[in-house]
């Protein structure tokens, strides 16, 4: 009786825990609540449909078609969500030419104030390839960092480079300086061989990469307000002389008309790599960012159109067409489904994921990836109620035990 009566005790006392505590909250398995918030529609993303090849794009009613062009690769994104709108041959490899100074740009612009003053040395004009562009830097002369900036964007100068790689460590420094920030930015097609882009043997990248340089340029108030100038002054000792930016969308030089809201950021041609281009342009709240490597057909100037054709389409399309990959690095994209989830779980609004330079807004992104799978509910744990009850046969247990002992002892 004694037994039974503790075991009744406990087990009384033990309904009255579990009636305090909080009913914890249901699982996913259980079915949605009346009040509880909806998880985000999933957006699935095939993380390999950027690695085929040909024409990538997934249109929704009413989308327009996407141009037909003769670049062998290129690229259309949202700049400020990474999310891949269309591309063409996304990954394939081929020589960059002068679109790589936008990755030399992201690696060495932070490490000098554009104030700064710098006297050329002769050893930091040796080495130059054989017929480069050059801005005209010149032995002894002294350049503050932002006229050898402008001599980069502007003017593609190969001498301003070698320069700047050499206050930044010098010309082998510089390359695996570089090579480290492609891969930090999940950029794994380029290898970098001459930081100024001169053809070199095995050097390359992708109209993928060339676009996650260009996004991450826009981060960097300092790299859009070099890569967005139309014209400079370079010094020369006592006087100086006129530049201009030989991006012709920008300037709308040699019969190509200027893209309207048209922010620049690097083009390039080597006898190898034939023309290349990275674009940024903003209209409204959206900006998009386009790669172009190498047309087959159209001349010289045919790179600036068939980016004003992307462009043009990237703005009408957006919004009715669903991504078919992501700039963002792959921890990048690890975090926002891991952000995704918490939101479906809690209902609350989880930090936005962006890259470590930041990006903004969101803009026309459409829904959030919805969580692979749901994670336990927050809260009181479902296993404290269940151990208290464990607790409470344990002790009854245990009580009828010492009971049945004492009895034979006695």
């Amino acid at each position: 009786m004694i037994v039974t009566s503790a075991v009744r005790h406990i087990a009384a006392g033990t309904a009255a825990l579990l009636f305090a505590l909080p009913v914890p909250a249901a699982t996913a398995s259980s079915g949605a609540s009346v009040g509880e918030p909806t998880p985000p529609a999933r957006q699935y993303v095939d993380p390999a449909r950027l690695d085929r090849q040909g024409t990538q794009v997934q249109r929704l009613p009413g989308a327009p078609r996407v141009p037909s062009l003769s670049a062998l690769s290129w690229v259309v994104a949202d700049a400020a969500t990474g999310e891949v709108l269309a591309a063409r041959n996304a990954h394939r490899r081929l020589p960059p030419a002068s679109t790589l100074k936008a990755l030399f740009a992201l690696t060495a612009l932070p490490h000098h104030e554009p104030s700064e003053q710098h006297t050329v040395a002769d050893a930091e004009l040796t080495g130059i390839g054989a017929g480069s562009s050059l801005v005209g830097v010149k032995e002894g002369y002294t350049y503050k960092v932002s006229d050898l900036w402008n001599g980069v964007f502007l003017s593609s100068g190969n001498d301003a480079v070698h320069v700047l790689a050499a206050m930044n460590g010098g010309w082998e420094s510089m390359t695996r300086q570089m090579q480290d920030k492609a891969r930090a930015l999940g950029a794994r097609d380029t290898h970098v061989v001459s930081p100024d882009g001169y053809d070199a043997p095995d050097q390359v990248s992708s109209a993928f990469d060339l676009a996650v340089f260009g996004r991450a340029g826009l981060q960097d108030p300092e790299f859009v307000r070099y890569c967005s100038t139309r014209y400079a002054d370079f010094p020369a000792g006592t006087w100086s002389y006129g530049i201009a930016n030989t991006n012709r969308l920008l300037t709308g030089a040699d019969g190509v008309d200027r893209y309207p809201g048209l922010l620049g950021i690097k083009n390039g041609y080597t006898s190898n790599a034939g023309n290349t281009l990275i674009s940024a342009a903003k209209r409204g709240d959206r900006t998009l960012v386009v790669s172009v490597m190498n047309p087959q057909e159209g001349g010289g100037l045919a790179v600036y159109e068939e980016a004003r054709s992307l462009l043009d389409w990237g703005f009408e399309a957006a919004g009715r067409v669903r991504p078919v990959g992501s700039l963002l690095p792959a921890r990048t994209k690890a975090a926002a489904r891991s952000d995704a989830r918490a939101v479906a779980v809690s209902g609350r609004a989880a930090p936005a994921a962006g890259p470590a330079h930041g990006s903004g807004p969101a803009h026309g992104s459409g829904p959030v990836a919805a969580p692979d799978r749901e994670d336990a509910p927050s809260g009181v744990s479902v296993g404290l109620p269940l151990a208290l009850v464990a607790s409470a046969c344990a002790a009854a247990i245990a009580l009828w035990g010492w009971r049945r002992r004492a009895a034979h002892r006695g």
